[in-house]
């Protein structure tokens, strides 16, 4: 028996596209390699603004707005080992890889003629291509709603037919709250789920005490 057969599953973060109506799971976006770290930033909404309206300065006017950074990385080196086995990564590289990310940030070719056509028909007001609910997920303690807010990506490497087979994407995320998509929104009530587990870990954290302050009390 292998001495690794004991080893502990790897998890891997990625992305899930849901429509935003029926909650129907659109696709399922599993990074090839976690990334090596993950930055995160909040913003605090406070009511009292930069303003220092002292009446406020206590009170918070949503939750704050959380942004994630994280950089992944493809790389096809392993699937052209077996070229037999990988004949679409043979013929195209990652671009496939690549191309489902992309479609994070555009609509759809379809969206795009079906706007085209009502402008041609006449429509006075068109309503804004709606985009699937994209959910980040990097464990069951964080599967939360976000927008991308900033992409790119940096091929590395090459076949002989210049199909890209290494590459780096950046990827920029806005977690949305309630604030975003209201307490009825599928989104919402995910936040929600996302914004209660945080405060289930927070009451698992080891409580300090005045003496480890310097101090005997207030």
């Amino acid at each position: 028996m292998s001495g690794f057969s004991n080893s502990p599953k790897l998890l891997k973060s990625g992305l899930v596209l849901i429509d935003p109506v029926s909650a129907h799971v659109q696709r399922i976006i599993s990074l090839q390699y976690n990334p090596d770290s993950l930055t995160r930033t909040l913003q605090v909404q406070g009511a009292g603004g930069e303003e220092g309206n002292r009446s406020e300065a206590m009170r918070f006017k949503g939750p704050a707005v959380e942004t994630l950074k994280l950089d992944a990385e493809i790389d096809a080196a392993d699937q052209l080992e077996f070229p037999d086995q990988h004949r679409a990564v043979v013929e195209n590289g990652i671009q496939p890889q690549l191309a489902m990310l992309e479609s994070l940030v555009h609509p759809t070719s379809s969206q795009l003629l079906d706007r085209n056509a009502m402008a041609q028909s006449g429509m006075l007001e068109i309503a804004p291509m709606e985009a699937p609910l994209i959910l980040f997920v990097w464990s069951k303690h964080r599967v939360v709603p976000v927008r991308v807010t900033d992409f790119s990506i940096t091929e590395e490497a090459f076949d002989p037919n210049l199909n890209p087979i290494r590459a780096k994407v950046s990827i920029g995320l806005r977690v949305l709250s309630v604030d975003d998509l209201g307490f009825a929104h599928k989104g919402g009530s995910l936040f929600m789920s996302y914004l209660q587990t945080k405060e289930r870990l927070a009451a698992k954290a080891q409580a300090g005490s005045f003496s480890t302050l310097g101090i005997g009390g207030l």
